[in-house]
């Protein structure tokens, strides 16, 4: 038998620690990546598969919700045509912890061709998407979260919480306010909230 709440909390902890170094870690190539998405013309494009697909779509509805036009592309669909979606004057933010995931990988070729900016977010600086970006958001961390080391955990919470610094940075820097945001988010709770105080 375990201690249910010693691993919980274990779990956590790892978890809340890489964040704190993740706020270290960021700096001038992030920057950058900010100047580049407030000022694009186009749509941001977030891409992955698995795990980080999930973590994507979240990112994507994010930068939408707080003034971003963005939308997600799963890779695996993107090869069978939805690449057609995407145009030079986007930007595309390729998620894969390892770099290497063939889906995305496989996406390159055509990616070149219809030249977007191109953004990895991933934990191998060495990696062939990190390589072939314009822009590198590049995250380390000691070891996933779980007691196999081996489930998407740590690596996921850092790339949610790179997504949402992403979005809050830009959303702030264009002045994006509680009105712009009721116009957007109308539903729900929130929207009831934001309408009572605008």
């Amino acid at each position: 038998m375990i201690n249910i709440l010693e691993e919980a909390k274990r779990i956590i902890d790892i978890e809340a620690l890489a964040l704190k170094d993740l706020s270290i870690q960021i700096g001038d190539e992030f920057a950058k990546v900010i100047e580049v998405i407030a000022n694009v013309e186009g749509k941001v494009v977030v891409v992955g598969v698995g795990k980080s697909g999930h973590i994507g779509q979240k990112i994507a509805a994010t930068l939408s919700s707080t003034g971003t036009p963005s939308f997600f592309m799963h890779a695996a669909e993107g090869l069978h045509g939805d690449l057609g979606m995407i145009e030079k004057k986007d930007i595309v933010i390729l998620i894969s912890n390892s770099g290497e995931t063939s889906e995305l990988v496989f996406l390159l070729p055509s990616l070149n061709q219809i030249k977007p900016v191109k953004i990895a977010l991933t934990s191998n600086k060495y990696s062939t998407l990190a390589k072939a970006a314009n822009y590198s958001l590049i995250y380390q961390y000691d070891k996933e979260a779980d007691y196999l080391n081996v489930a998407p955990t740590t690596s996921s919470t850092l790339t949610l919480a790179i997504g949402d610094a992403l979005a809050g940075t830009v959303a702030k820097l264009k002045a994006f306010d509680k009105e712009n945001f009721h116009l957007y988010h109308p539903g729900g709770s929130l929207g009831k909230q934001l309408e009572k105080k605008i």
